[in-house]
């Protein structure tokens, strides 16, 4: 079909980060087209449904009002990218499990076949944006891959990295706190960049637009959500030593909160840190530090990764000493498998850990999740001969002698505890893994009440 649209804009890869930030930026640019493409043909389908492939609040109403207007989903990838001004390379950069850097760097074999398949195919200009995560001066890799393979256009890379939270990444999208746009200090990198900020322009305000070189772009990124992960391990430590000192985590969290130089946000003690990016963007920057000999700054980034192994280490120990030192074949209820409330994203959720952990001790796990139980599948299909699944939360309760609360999902402050105490095995205990239950009120009806970072309540 002909259009008349202003500009082309395609997205490669279509998952939590692309899918979402091009249906905002369709819905806010109605005058560009916007094109997400994959080669994963089912997962294309689905953003073509009803049935999305990742769940976020908001998305769907977005994707609905622009697809088939300016917003479009194609496995089509060589025809798109050929016809775009503007290409966002949104790929998955695990963490490489082989080879030099293995553990800490991050695998950009996808990344540079793409960067290789843009090169083949490009016959006009193009601005390429960065929006992985990715390790610094990666850019500067992809600018030779280009230039050496493709003498015919002309290409400028950006870094514009995604600062989302899995969860609120729609009302992220639509009020950042900030919009980063890192370019090349020249004529043409600094008009390219100009093109990015024009297209936010369209919804953020210019305060929140920041730019900056591309090498403090790419390397913002992991700093931020290194300092993040290492907010959530602090407090974390000291909800050990609030268990073993009988103070309160919560009431100590509090009053460190209300020092306007630290602030209350990510100060919630909790089974630790998930998701895709936390962890694998700490050990990203350890390798970087390690490689520039800066041996002493990598070791404090990778404690902050062993205190969060730690605190699920010590969540199994602790019920494990609770429950007269064995778990076996006792019925182990996880309420929540996702890394967060409101994703279905199970990527590095500390469910994961504690699955096997609970597996290694022979217990019966029963999975319980509003929107992650076929993630959760998958996840511990090494595992399946001891694990149940049940959507029903009072259902996954029944005979239970234990339930841990995993995930803070809305619904598990609000059932109805009588009900699943009388249906439970006795003693029964409750493990929550996030405080977010009224603990006076459990230990009221008969359970026995291990927090985390406070002092248990138990009848015997």
């Amino acid at each position: 079909m002909a259009d008349n649209f202003y500009k082309h804009i395609v997205c490669i890869g279509a998952g939590y980060v692309g899918g979402p930030t091009m249906a905002m930026i369709a819905a806010k640019c109605p005058q560009y087209k916007v094109t997400v493409v994959d080669i994963n043909a089912q997962r294309i389908k689905s953003w073509q449904g009803n049935e999305l492939p990742i769940y976020e609040p908001g998305l769907l109403d977005i994707v609905k009002k622009t697809r088939g207007r300016n917003l479009f989903f194609s496995t089509a990838v060589e025809e798109n990218i050929k016809a775009a001004e503007i290409i966002f390379v949104s790929i998955n950069t695990p963490t490489k499990t082989y080879g030099s850097g293995a553990g800490k760097t991050a695998d950009l074999q996808y990344w540079e076949k793409i960067a290789r398949e843009i090169s083949k195919v490009s016959e006009s200009d193009k601005i390429i944006v960065e929006k992985s995560t990715l390790p610094v001066r990666t850019a500067e890799a992809m600018e030779r891959i280009l230039r050496v393979n493709n003498k015919k256009a002309h290409f400028e890379v950006l870094s514009n990295p995604e600062f989302l939270a899995e969860g609120t990444a729609i009302s992220d999208l639509e009020n950042p706190d900030r919009v980063l746009i890192g370019a090349r200090d020249t004529q043409s990198g600094q008009k390219a960049m100009l093109e990015i900020v024009d297209i936010y322009k369209h919804w953020v305000s210019k305060d929140k637009i920041v730019t900056s070189d591309i090498w403090s772009s790419e390397l913002s990124k992991l700093a931020a959500n290194a300092f993040l992960a290492q907010r959530i391990s602090s407090i974390n430590s000291i909800s050990a030593l609030c268990e073993k000192t009988e103070a309160d985590i919560t009431k100590v969290a509090r009053a460190i909160g209300m020092d306007r130089r630290i602030g209350s946000n990510f100060l919630n003690a909790s089974i630790g840190f998930g998701g895709s990016c936390f962890k694998k963007d700490i050990l990203n920057l350890v390798y970087i530090c390690e490689y520039y000999s800066l041996y002493e700054v990598a070791q404090y980034w990778e404690n902050v990764i062993k205190i969060n192994e730690y605190q699920q280490t010590r969540f199994v120990k602790n019920m494990v000493n609770a429950m007269f030192n064995t778990l076996a074949n006792k019925r182990i209820t996880l309420f929540g498998f996702a890394f967060k409330a409101n994703t279905s994203d199970t990527r590095e959720s500390p469910a994961i850990y504690i699955s096997h952990k609970l597996a290694e001790e022979h217990s019966r796990i029963i999975v319980s999740d509003p929107k992650a139980l076929d993630n959760a599948q998958y996840d511990l299909k090494g595992i399946a001969d001891c694990v149940e699944f049940e959507l029903d939360p009072y259902k996954a309760a029944r005979n239970a002698h234990a339930i841990a609360i995993i995930t803070e999902w809305d619904i598990y402050k609000t059932l109805d505890y009588e009900r699943i105490y009388q249906q439970m095995e006795k003693p029964a205990f409750i493990f929550d893994g996030r405080n977010i239950l009224c603990h006076k009120k459990l230990y009221k009806i008969g359970f026995n009440v291990y927090p985390l970072g406070m002092p248990c309540m138990q009848h015997f």
